[in-house]
């Protein structure tokens, strides 16, 4: 596996793994009509190109060596808060969970974390996604919930995690 720093031109490559990936993921947990919304407010190409435009918020493309393919991202912000890394996206599609891309992607945000001034990596995790248990594994907390209004007649209801960088 390797990461691969993505940009403008890979918009549309973002667009499909997230649109995989959160039909797997979320399916069960929030209404089909809530991904499409979020799909559409959140992997605009516009907001990507935000994104990408912001020196501080890195996407990386997760690529499977063996099979010639890409498999998820990960796009993280530094300086989110003082001392914090907001880790925004880790997406991977279904077939290539339970791989260790996702472990390995975290690791590579940790040191990336390390690197930097930051101390402090957040997260926010739908409160009944199975992927809570997996940052739990990979040493993040709980540490406060939230319940955010994103428009259109949705919420997102979610656990605030962190883990700290031990410098």
């Amino acid at each position: 596996m390797k990461l691969i720093k993505a940009a403008e031109n890979d918009i549309p490559l973002i667009q499909d793994l997230a649109r995989r990936s959160w039909e797997s993921a979320y399916a069960g947990i929030i209404s089909n009509e809530q991904i499409d919304y979020m799909l559409r407010e959140m992997y605009s190409k516009e907001e990507i190109s935000n994104h990408l435009e912001n020196p501080n918020y890195h996407y990386y493309l997760i690529f499977d060596e063996n099979n010639d393919s890409f498999e998820g991202f990960i796009g993280y912000e530094h300086g989110y808060e003082e001392g914090t890394t907001k880790l925004h996206r880790i997406y991977l599609v279904p077939e290539s969970k339970g791989k260790g891309f996702g472990k390995r992607a975290l690791d590579f945000l940790k040191e990336k974390v390390s690197e930097s001034m930051d101390q402090r990596i957040i997260l926010n995790v739908n409160k009944v996604n199975i992927a809570k248990n997996f940052y739990e594994s990979q040493g993040f907390t709980v540490y406060n919930e939230v319940v955010l209004n994103i428009g259109n007649g949705f919420v997102m209801d979610d656990y605030l995690m962190e883990f700290l960088i031990h410098k």
